[in-house]
C-alpha cells in the first residue's frame, strides 16, 4: 500500500494489475479474412450469390463463373480501399501513455505506463504527460489539458487538484498518486463514447433504398413473367431462364464498386492536396454536410497564448509595462504566458535600461512572478507580475483599475496586473491582456462555407463570454448555449454556440443536429472531440490533432491550415455528382431491362435474352458505365442530397422512353427485317448496348448534355463498350450473328435518340429537382 510516501510494494502492484488490467484501451479488431468476408453480406453481393446459385442448378458452369468473379471483384474492390485506410489509420494511432516515473518499495523507477495501477506514486515533470488519472500529493504544476477538457488556457495543480490522463506539464513539478488507470479515467471513457458512436452513411442508405426499389418492382416483372409464360404453355426449362434473366436484370452489379471507386478517386485526388480521408465515406458525406460543427481551441483559434491589449495606468506607456512584463518574465521555458509577453515585447522592440538581478518564478501561492532590477540610476526596483487581485493587495491602484479589469475580461481576455517601484512602494503600472486568438483563416473558412450552404457551430470548453468573442469574431452567429445538457433535437437557427461543454457533450450535440436530419460534419483537435469526431457523418481532424483525435476522424488535416475542409466539400460534392450520374443510369437501364424483357416476351413467345446474353451485358455495360466515376463535372452550389424516390420517378420516366426505343428497334427487327428468334436476341443485346450509351451520355450532365465534355476515359470506355459488342454481334460470338449494317444502323438511331432523350431529360430534372 501507498504509505509514507513509499509507493505500493511490487507484489501488491502486481496483484492490482490483475484487478484492474492494464493501463491501456482495449483494442477491438476484427480479423482481415472477416472483414473480406464482410463484404460478400449485402442486398447486391446476395442477389448476384442467388443469381450463381441458380446458374449451378441449371448447369450453367460459365455463366455461374463470371458472376462470381463479378461477386468477387465488387468484394475485392471494397475491401483493399477499406484496408489502405486502416493501414492509415493503424500508423496515427498511439498508446495511452508511454513511460511513467514511479515509486515502489521506496524507490523511484520508469516502467512502462501500460503498467500503472490505481494507488501508484507518479512523479510529474517539465514536458512530461501525465500517464492516469491523478491527485496531486505535494508540489505545484501548470498543466495544459485543453485536449482533454478544450479550455485554451492552462492552470494550475496543487496538493488536492487533480491531473487527468494524457494532459501536459508545462511547468514546475509534483508527486501524485493514481486515482483511476485505463478505460477508467477521463480519457478512457471519452474512448468508450468513440467505441461506441455510430452512424450509418448516406451512402449505404442510398445503395439499400435503390436495391430495394429494383427488388420490389423486379418482383412484380417476375410474378408477370411468369404467369405469362404458364399461361402461353412455356415449358419449366424455358420458364426457369427468363425467370433468371429478369433477376440478373435488376442487379445493379456494379453500383457498389462505382461508390467506392468515385470515394477513392476522390480521396487520391485529396490526399495530394495535404487532406488524408482514413475512411471512405467520410469524402461521400462531405457532399451532403450541411452543418459543421467545430472546437474552439486548437482548431478555430490557435491554441497559443499571444498579448491581445496592454492598458497603461497613470504616467506609464504601453511598451513601459509591455517591458516591464518581459522583466517579470521567465527568460526560457514552457510557461505559455511568459511565453506570449516575451514574443509581444520582442516583435514591439519593448525593452528598458533596467538590469534585472533576480527573478522569482510564478508562485502558485500568491499567483504572482516577481523580479528585482537596478534602474538607470543603479536604484533598486521590484516588478511583480499576476492575477490583479492579488497585485493590487501590494501595490497602490486608482479606483478605476477594477473597472479597466471587468471589461476586458467582458471581452474573453485574461487579464495580469503589472506593478513596480521601491520596494514596498509598488504603483500600478498597466494590464497585460492575453487570449488564444483565433486562426488566420478561421473567419474566411466559416464565410466560405456559410456561401456554400454550411452552416458553422462552435463547441467549446470555455466559458460562455470566451466563446462569445471568438465566436463573433471568426464570423458565427447565433445564440449561445450556456453550459449543461443539450437539447434531443437542435438547428442552425436554435444556437450557434455551446460553451462549457464536455467530450460527452459534444457527442451528444452532433447527435442532437443529426436527430433534426442534419448531415454533421466535426472539426476538432484534442482527445475530449474524439466521440464527436466518431459520431459525425464527416469527422475532421486538423494538422494539429491528437493522435486520438485523428484515429477517430474520417478526415485529417496534414498541412496547418483549413483550407482542407473547403477542399473536402468541393471534391465530395464532385464526387456526388458522378455517383448521381452512374445511379442514375444504373436505375434507368435496369428499369428499361426489365420492361423490355417483359415486351420482347409478350413480342415473340419466348424470352428475348438468354442468361448468358444478360451476363455479357453486366460484364461489359455495367462495368465499363464506371468510367463515369472518372468523369468532368461542376459540383453543386450547395448540399447534396440523396433523394432516391425523386431519383427513382425521374429513372422511370427515361426508362419508358428507352423501351419506346428498344420496342421500336425490336419491332422493326420482327416485322420488316423478318429476324429468326436467336437474331432477335442478339439484336435486342445490341439495342440494349447502344441505348444504355445514350442514356449514360445524357444523364451525366444535369444541363444540356453538350454543356461539359466527358473525360477522356469516359469516352474510351463507351468506345470499348460499343465495340465488344459489335465484334460479338457481326462475328457470332455467343451470339446469333448480324449484318454489320444493322448493328451501325443501331447506333445511328441510338445517337439520335440521345438528343431527343436529352431535350425529355432537362424536363424530368426540373421535375424531380435533380441538380
Amino acid at each position: 500500500m501507498t504509505e509514507n510516501g513509499v509507493g505500493l510494494t511490487t507484489d501488491e502492484a502486481r496483484r492490482r494489475l490483475a484487478e484492474f488490467g492494464p493501463n491501456s484501451l482495449d483494442e477491438r479488431e476484427t480479423a482481415p479474412w472477416l472483414r473480406f468476408l464482410a463484404k460478400f453480406s449485402a442486398p447486391v453481393p446476395w442477389m448476384l450469390e442467388a443469381a450463381v446459385a441458380l446458374q449451378l442448378v441449371l448447369g450453367k458452369y460459365v455463366e455461374a463463373a463470371v458472376i462470381g468473379m463479378l461477386v468477387v471483384f465488387n468484394a475485392a474492390l471494397a475491401f483493399f480501399q477499406e484496408a489502405r485506410a486502416q493501414a492509415t489509420l493503424d500508423a496515427l494511432k498511439t498508446r495511452l501513455a508511454l513511460i511513467a516515473v514511479v515509486r515502489r518499495d521506496g524507490v523511484w523507477s520508469a516502467i512502462p505506463g501500460a503498467e500503472l495501477v490505481p494507488g501508484d506514486l507518479v512523479k510529474l515533470s517539465l514536458g512530461g504527460v501525465v500517464g492516469a488519472d491523478l491527485r496531486l500529493l505535494e508540489g505545484e504544476v501548470l498543466l495544459d489539458q485543453s485536449m482533454l477538457t478544450g479550455e485554451s488556457l492552462p492552470v494550475e495543480a496543487g496538493p488536492g487538484a487533480s491531473a487527468y490522463a494524457g494532459a501536459l506539464v508545462r511547468r514546475g513539478e509534483a508527486v501524485a498518486e493514481v486515482t483511476a488507470t485505463g478505460r477508467r479515467t477521463r480519457f478512457g471513457h471519452t474512448a468508450e463514447l468513440v467505441r461506441t458512436a455510430h452512424v450509418v452513411s448516406s451512402q449505404q442508405k442510398a445503395v439499400l433504398r435503390v436495391v430495394r426499389n429494383l427488388a420490389i418492382f423486379n418482383g412484380f416483372v417476375v410474378l408477370f413473367q411468369t404467369g405469362y409464360g404458364l399461361w402461353c404453355h412455356l415449358p419449366f426449362t424455358e420458364i426457369v431462364p427468363l425467370t433468371l434473366t429478369a433477376v440478373l436484370a435488376a442487379i445493379p452489379v456494379a453500383l457498389p464498386a462505382s461508390f467506392t471507386l468515385a470515394t477513392a478517386l476522390a480521396a487520391r485526388a485529396l490526399a495530394k492536396r495535404d487532406v488524408l480521408p482514413t475512411r471512405l465515406s467520410a469524402v461521400d458525406e462531405a457532399a451532403t454536410m450541411d452543418v459543421l460543427c467545430s472546437d474552439k481551441t486548437g482548431t478555430l483559434t490557435r491554441n497559443e497564448l499571444a498579448v491581445a491589449a496592454i492598458e497603461p495606468i497613470g504616467g506609464f506607456g504601453k511598451d513601459h509595462v509591455l517591458a516591464l512584463a518581459a522583466l517579470a518574465s521567465a527568460d526560457a521555458g514552457q510557461d505559455p504566458v511568459d511565453a506570449a509577453i516575451r514574443l509581444a515585447a520582442g516583435e514591439a522592440k519593448a525593452a528598458m535600461a533596467w538590469t534585472r538581478s533576480a527573478f522569482f518564478a510564478f508562485d502558485p501561492t500568491t499567483r504572482m512572478s516577481r523580479a528585482e532590477a537596478l534602474d538607470e540610476r543603479g536604484d533598486r526596483v521590484e516588478i511583480v507580475k499576476g492575477a490583479f487581485a492579488e497585485v493590487r493587495k501590494i501595490a497602490q491602484a486608482p479606483n478605476s483599475a477594477s473597472a479597466s479589469v471587468e471589461r476586458l475580461q467582458a471581452q474573453g481576455f485574461r487579464v495580469l496586473g503589472v506593478a513596480a517601484g521601491a520596494p514596498g512602494d509598488l504603483r500600478l503600472a498597466g494590464f497585460v491582456a492575453l487570449s488564444d486568438p483565433p486562426r488566420a483563416d478561421s473567419a474566411g473558412l466559416i464565410a466560405d462555407l456559410r456561401a456554400m450552404g454550411v452552416g458553422t457551430v462552435m463547441l467549446t470548453g470555455d466559458a460562455p463570454t470566451t466563446a462569445t468573442v471568438v465566436a463573433r469574431a471568426v464570423g458565427i452567429e447565433g445564440a449561445v448555449h450556456p453550459p449543461g445538457a443539450p437539447p434531443a433535437s437542435v438547428t442552425l437557427e436554435d444556437y450557434g454556440v455551446f460553451a462549457g461543454v464536455f467530450p460527452e457533450d459534444k457527442f451528444a450535440i452532433v447527435k442532437a443536429f443529426q436527430a433534426a436530419g442534419h448531415t454533421v460534419g466535426m472539426c476538432g483537435d484534442g482527445a475530449n472531440d474524439a466521440p464527436a469526431l466518431r459520431q459525425a457523418q464527416i469527422g475532421i481532424a486538423v494538422s494539429t490533432a491528437t493522435d486520438v483525435a485523428k484515429s477517430a476522424a474520417g478526415i485529417v488535416l496534414t498541412r496547418p491550415g483549413l483550407e482542407g475542409v473547403l477542399a473536402a466539400v468541393r471534391e465530395g460534392r464532385a464526387a456526388f455528382q458522378r455517383i448521381l450520374t452512374y445511379a442514375l443510369r444504373s436505375l434507368t437501364r435496369k428499369l428499361d431491362q426489365l420492361l423490355f424483357l417483359t415486351f420482347g416476351l409478350v413480342l415473340t413467345g419466348h424470352a428475348i435474352l438468354t442468361p448468358m446474353l444478360m451476363v455479357i451485358l453486366m460484364s461489359t455495360g455495367d462495368f465499363l458505365a464506371m468510367a463515369a466515376t472518372t468523369d468532368n463535372v461542376t459540383p453543386s452550389e450547395k448540399p447534396n442530397v440523396w433523394r432516391i424516390d425523386a431519383l427513382t420517378g425521374a429513372a422511370v420516366v427515361l426508362a419508358l422512353c428507352d423501351l419506346a426505343f428498344c420496342s421500336g428497334v425490336l419491332a422493326y427487327g420482327k416485322f420488316q427485317l423478318a429476324l429468326s428468334l436467336d437474331a432477335l436476341r442478339t439484336l435486342a443485346a445490341v439495342t440494349l448496348v447502344a441505348c444504355g450509351q445514350a442514356v449514360l451520355l445524357v444523364v451525366r450532365e444535369r444541363r444540356a448534355m453538350w454543356r461539359s465534355r466527358p473525360s477522356g476515359i469516359f469516352l474510351l470506355a463507351s468506345c470499348a463498350d460499343l465495340a465488344v459488342i459489335a465484334i460479338l454481334a457481326t462475328q457470332g460470338i455467343f451470339m446469333a450473328p448480324l449484318p454489320a449494317r444493322v448493328v451501325v444502323g443501331i447506333f445511328v438511331a441510338a445517337a439520335v435518340f440521345a438528343v431527343l432523350l436529352d431535350r425529355v431529360k432537362l424536363i424530368v430534372f426540373r421535375r424531380f429537382r435533380i441538380s
